[in-house]
């Protein structure tokens, strides 16, 4: 094969594997708690539950070490380590998705966060194309062209992690910066749990097990031995062959301390209500207990609900109360909803008619007064339309124009260097 031909299909590859790579690492970054979820999922799946304390550094080195390969792929820096790391990224994690889809031990491998869900037999596929463009990429990477000479990839892979890091560590303290679950500010919770009246519907293969003679046998609905005494029916079974319409959010449900569901009255209250989501009481942050009391007090001179929704057990409710102070009721809810609606324990929720107008972590409570500001203004709840992009390009230009700084004074000194070699010529 001709040397260009070789460098078209490197550079290729080097594209393909640095967008995927950097949209992955990117979507995990912004969301590091969601990271930690799903890896703790593996461990519990693989029986390894004394593992779990390091789900959350390997979810932030995880989402570094994507982003920061990605990057690095795209601009070209250490092209060596990068294609030789990515090729065994692939090689590992190839059949590895190939276990998954066939024992499908979690039913989501995470591979892009919650920001694109796809199969594990899609992931699979996925990185079959992504192995092929690794080979290649690892055969051939003296081919790829490089926007920096090797005096400058150290500043410019520096700066592509503090990049990463920093954004990681902002969404953990103060929310994600992109949020892709059905909670976001904005959303109405009852629409999202609709089903459509022609929605399509679970699909199930249904086996009948009949025994004659001491044998058992399997039918269908079809060809089961009806009205035939000679066989004793045994057992039957469902397979689902093809799921039906899924709602955005399916397990909303809060439960009262006296054991009624009261979501419907919390959900259609045209007044507003301030739910404080609090995953595990036991390992909840407590040092802004004073500035929730406040909350409460707040919300009941004003009629407004307060709930405190949380998976712990009676007897850590208890704690928390003796040790916070805390006057406002405790409601149960699911753990992995509570997970998802906000990624901070505890965190803060404003609603209204089921309509998420707000949402605060632990970090950025707000005051009587903003809550204030807040309810007296006519857009709350409404979120700008442009926001996402805005946050996307105010992003990009971080990341990129240091790096394009960078390039620039590279650029200089090679005219530079350029520049005396031709003087150096013309003398001679």
């Amino acid at each position: 094969m001709e040397k260009k031909h070789k460098k078209i299909i490197v550079e290729i590859s080097r594209y393909i594997l640095s967008l995927v790579f950097i949209f992955s690492g990117f979507v995990k970054a912004v969301d590091p708690l969601g990271g930690a979820y799903k890896i703790q999922d593996y461990f519990s799946a693989f029986d390894l539950p004394e593992l779990r304390f390091l789900a959350l550094p390997l979810a932030f080195l995880q989402a570094a070490i994507e982003f920061g390969v990605g990057v690095g792929l795209l601009i070209g820096i250490y092209r060596r380590f990068n294609s030789l790391f990515v090729f065994i990224i692939m090689l590992f994690m190839t059949p590895l998705t190939l276990y998954l889809a066939i024992a499908n031990p979690v039913t989501d491998c995470g591979c892009f966060g919650d920001a694109l869900v796809i199969s594990n037999w899609q992931t699979f596929f996925k990185n079959i194309i992504l192995l092929i463009a690794a080979v290649f990429v690892f055969m051939w990477y003296q081919l790829m062209s490089s926007r920096f000479t090797r005096r400058k990839y150290f500043y410019s892979a520096l700066w592509i992690y503090l990049f990463i890091a920093g954004a990681s560590f902002y969404c953990y303290y103060y929310l994600p910066v992109f949020d892709f679950r059905p909670y976001k500010i904005g959303a109405n919770i009852p629409e999202k749990m609709k089903i459509p009246e022609n929605a399509e519907q679970d699909l199930y293969e249904v086996q009948l097990i009949y025994s004659k003679g001491g044998k058992e046998k399997e039918f269908t609905v079809d060809n089961y031995p009806k009205g035939d005494s000679s066989w004793t029916f045994v057992d039957s079974k469902s397979t689902l062959i093809k799921k039906g319409y899924r709602p955005a959010i399916q397990d909303f449900s809060i439960t009262a301390p006296g054991g009624e569901e009261i979501t419907e009255d919390v959900l259609s209250n045209p007044s507003y209500s301030f739910l404080l989501v609090a995953l595990n009481l036991k390992n909840a942050n407590d040092k802004n207990v004073d500035k929730i009391n406040d909350i409460f007090d707040f919300a009941k001179s004003k009629e407004y609900g307060f709930y405190a929704l949380t998976a712990s057990s009676p007897d850590e409710i208890q704690d928390w109360i003796g040790s916070t102070g805390a006057e406002y009721p405790f409601c149960t809810m699911d753990d992995i909803t509570l997970k998802t609606i906000i990624r901070s324990n505890p965190g803060l929720l404003l609603i209204k008619n089921g309509t998420i107008i707000n949402k605060w972590s632990n970090s950025r409570l707000p005051d009587t007064d903003k809550l204030n500001k807040l309810i007296n203004n006519a857009d709350h709840g409404k979120t700008p339309k442009a926001h996402n992009f805005l946050t996307f390009i105010i992003l990009a230009v971080i990341l990129f124009v240091p790096l394009f700084g960078l390039y620039l004074l590279d650029y200089e000194n090679r005219k530079k260097k350029k520049s005396k070699r031709n003087k150096l010529k013309h003398k001679i």
